[in-house]
């Protein structure tokens, strides 16, 4: 069990990357020098609100992290757990971590290491006021639905993209992660909502962009050399 303190990040690192077409998980691939996993933990390292980082990854993986550890001279300190069969299960261990009561408690993508101290702190301020945040930007695109074949126009001015941090007080968690797996909790927002909760949109930041593919990975590395 961790130290008690009134801010916590949780980090989910356990994916396996397998759109990023690479021979290591996606957390892990170098980004200017580093791996992404290491810029996102510095990200949440530096803010105000100096939150404990809980970083979840694949048990299989715990050997490769402290063997990049050792050759990256990484120093940050984090608590390391791990994670379970789906998104869900990674969470709910790395919650089990805390027992603080009046904890609260940013869960964060491994692969989106652009996150912005302004979205860390506003996700962070606005769930102590409203007991859930959720980093959101609305669409810029014109958007449509398609279900069984039908195309069907959207209100894109209704329409807001989630990213991460997804921040909520303890209680809310706790409670919410008491549900069982369901294939519709596509992220921490909606096992919230499902628990009665409503889910509250905060700005989110248009660079904080999650590395799924090549790509993307060329964007983060220009969008990091013109912030340094």
């Amino acid at each position: 069990m961790i130290s008690e303190k009134t801010f916590y990040t949780i980090i989910v690192a356990g994916g396996n990357g397998t759109r990023m077409d690479a021979s290591i998980p996606k957390q892990f691939i170098e980004l200017n020098g580093k791996p992404i996993l290491m810029h996102t933990i510095e990200a949440f390292s530096e803010n105000k609100y100096q939150p404990e980082i809980i970083l979840v990854l694949a048990k299989a993986d715990e050997y490769y992290w402290k063997e990049l550890i050792a050759s990256h001279q990484f120093t940050i300190p984090h608590h390391v757990v791990f994670g379970g069969k789906e998104r869900f299960d990674s969470v709910k261990n790395g919650l089990a971590c805390i027992s603080n009561q009046n904890a609260i408690i940013a869960i964060h993508d491994a692969v989106r290491p652009l996150v912005s101290q302004k979205t860390i702190s506003n996700c962070f301020k606005q769930a102590v006021a409203n007991g859930n945040a959720i980093a959101a930007v609305p669409s810029k695109d014109s958007v449509r639905s398609l279900k069984k074949g039908l195309s069907v126009s959207l209100n894109r001015s209704e329409i807001y993209l989630i990213q991460t941090p997804q921040t909520f007080q303890y209680q809310q968690l706790l409670k919410a992660y008491e549900q069982e797996f369901s294939e519709n909790f596509t992220d921490d927002a909606s096992v919230i909502e499902k628990a009665g909760f409503q889910v509250k949109l905060v700005d989110g930041d248009q660079f904080n962009i999650k590395i799924t593919f090549p790509e993307d990975l060329i964007i983060a590395e220009v969008l990091l050399k013109n912030s340094n």
